[in-house]
């Protein structure tokens, strides 16, 4: 981001002062809500070119935040007042954090003298948030302000991303105090002795890796979002077909690879696709690409890519060893590794370097070819599938279209049957997982791109928690569209209990009329129809679609029945992924045993290529 500078000091109070500041860092929305703390801050906001968005609950504020730094790379920015305000962005906040999104958030703090005092509205927001954010800051002066202002724009921005959070007590920024009154100034610059990101890898690292890189026969680039945040796509795409390695893009890397590239797998993980999941339980060699080695995508570690070498790329030096020891650890911003590995590459011989892949291409084509994503379609009179739901929507809208998902059964199926074709596309909540996340991202994502058509998918529990944020959606008229999968329960709960917990069904029932989705959405400005069949899919999606004045909601009445497969049990291997019923072999519903290789469900060892099976070794 391009900050501007100030020449001539200007009289300012702490209010104008932190508006002026956070037009400096180039903000164009804030979301937010005002109260009693933060309020002197809320009386210059209205002189200021800065779009405010008034949301209808705190956490709102903080998610529209996310998905606008999610959408467009830049920070997102929100402000509160003190106390329940500043708890209830909390949750936001967290979520930034796990999923390194860029974020400032400014909340509202009680006057410096009654810090401390239990007086009305206070909470210690800095120590309540000191473990979910990257920084955050208590400033008592004034003259401050800019300078917490310039600081965490860097810090949220600069090496692994991530939220920050200044919070503002009353009286600095209160126009009737004359102490709140200074000669502003922007700081041009920053000093920072204890913060220092390394962005730029170790070539001696680089040439280990690649040499690691080289030799080995059966590869997987395991993409994480840091290659997102790093801007690396392009050069993901030049790394993957220079050296013919395939690539799995994990639940934060959809879209860092477009779908339809023939080297991309899709995504792994506890509901990853087959193909993805075991190409990296086979794999020689990971090469883990601004990933964190979640605990969603290994399963049980001591059984994770159990025959892999890895090499560890990752701007995040906490992030090295943590849960699985690299063999080659490459500290360093991915997409300037990843330009690093290409340069050294093409001094190699380029393709030529690199072992012949073409067995392992084979393998893993056989695998696409006998275990795709499958469902079986819901019969005519029956309520929808919300698979045909996602795969009917996908075909309808531009490539383009920017997607945010909840959390939970709606979300793995957005991740799997969407087609992702463009990087920062895909807008969702990943490692805390936050029902509720949808419908204030999408906000966010329309806010940064009124031209870009906006979808938010939705279950009926994630809606409940924060739909409310669509009346911010139609007063502040960003149309975004939502498509609601009601299946009447908390569905990845009762996949759980299904299968888990002897079908006891424990406080998972919500009912599909209850609340009625549909006129609830009209009472808060929207359009919104209801589909119960099929045959109604296609038809309400054409009609949303031609609405873009105000927002749209569609109601899929689903069954409650429908699970996401495939799925690796919590706590067990890869190697025991169940797959659709269609595709099974065996009573657990796990890949049957003949067409594996052994009970654990490795590959046949004539077609495996590992240390345990030489003569099968792909050359």
């Amino acid at each position: 981001m391009t900050v501007q500078s100030t020449s001539e000091p200007i009289r300012l109070n702490g209010g104008q002062a932190l508006i002026k500041s956070l037009e400096m860092e180039g903000v164009e929305v804030v979301f937010g809500y005002p109260g009693g703390a933060i309020l002197p801050v809320y009386d210059p906001i209205i002189d200021s070119k800065i779009r405010h968005v008034l949301v209808r609950h705190e956490q709102g504020a903080g998610h529209a935040a996310e998905g606008y730094a999610h959408a467009t790379g830049r920070p997102g920015v929100c402000m509160v007042t003190s106390g329940p305000a500043a708890t209830n962005i909390v949750t936001p906040l967290a979520d930034a954090y796990l999923d390194s999104v860029p974020m400032v958030c400014i909340t509202g703090q009680v006057a410096v003298a009654s810090i401390g005092t239990d007086a009305f509205q206070e909470c210690d927001t800095t120590g309540i948030t000191r473990s979910i954010t990257k920084h955050n800051m208590l400033v008592t002066k004034a003259s401050d302000i800019p300078r917490a202002v310039r600081e965490a724009f860097h810090i949220a921005t600069t090496g692994r991303p991530g939220p920050v959070l200044i919070d503002i007590p009353k009286d600095i920024v209160d126009a009737n105090n004359p102490d709140a009154y200074f000669d502003f100034t922007y700081p041009p610059e920053i000093d920072l002795p204890g913060y220092a990101p390394q962005p730029q890898p170790a070539p001696a690292n680089i040439t280990a890796a690649v040499e690691l890189m080289k030799a080995a026969e059966r590869p997987v680039l395991y993409v994480g979002g840091g290659v997102l945040k790093a801007r690396g796509a392009d050069a993901l795409r030049r790394l993957a077909e220079l050296g013919n390695i395939p690539v799995v893009t994990t639940l934060m890397a959809r879209g860092a690879l477009p779908d339809s590239h023939e080297l991309n797998l899709g995504m792994p993980g506890m509901h990853g696709n087959y193909t993805a999941v075991t190409a990296i339980q086979r794999s020689d060699l990971l090469i883990a690409m601004g990933a964190r080695f979640d605990d969603r995508v290994t399963g049980k570690v001591s059984a994770f890519a159990p025959d892999a070498k890895i090499i560890h790329v990752d701007i995040d030096p906490a992030e090295h060893g943590k849960v699985r020891m690299p063999d080659v650890s490459v500290v360093g911003d991915c997409r300037l590794a990843m330009e690093a590995m290409l340069s050294e590459l093409a001094g190699a011989g380029g393709a030529e370097a690199f072992a012949d892949h073409t067995q392992w291409r084979q393998q893993l084509s056989g695998w696409q070819e006998k275990y795709p994503l499958t469902y079986a379609p819901s019969a005519p009179g029956e309520y929808v599938k919300p698979q045909q739901v996602l795969e009917t929507l996908r075909d309808a809208c531009p490539s383009d279209t920017i997607v945010a998902s909840g959390v939970g059964q709606h979300q793995m199926w957005a991740s799997q049957y969407w087609r992702f074709e463009h990087p920062y596309t895909w807008i969702n909540s990943g490692g805390l997982g936050t029902m509720g996340f949808s419908i204030p991202a999408a906000i966010g994502a329309k806010a940064a791109f009124p031209d870009r058509m906006v979808w938010a998918v939705d279950g009926d529990g994630c809606f409940q928690m924060t739909g409310q944020e669509l009346i911010t959606a139609s007063v502040e008229r960003i149309p975004i569209k939502v498509a609601l999968l009601n299946n009447a329960y908390l569905g990845m709960v009762r996949q759980w209990q299904e299968l888990f917990y002897d079908e006891r069904y424990s406080e998972v029932y919500l009912s599909h009329d209850t609340p009625d989705y549909v006129k609830w959405a009209e009472s808060m400005g929207c359009v919104a129809f209801r589909v119960e069949e099929p045959a109604e899919i296609e038809v309400a999606i054409a009609k949303a679609n031609e609405i873009n004045d105000r927002p749209v909601l569609i109601e899929f009445r689903c069954l409650s029945e429908e699970k996401v497969y495939p799925m690796v049990p919590a706590g067990g291997s890869n190697d025991d992924i169940i797959v659709d019923p269609s595709q099974r072999g065996d009573a657990k519903g796990t890949v049957d045993p003949s067409q594996r290789g052994d009970a654990k469900g490795t590959v046949d060892p004539s077609q495996r290529g590992d240390a345990k099976d030489s003569e099968g070794a792909a050359q």
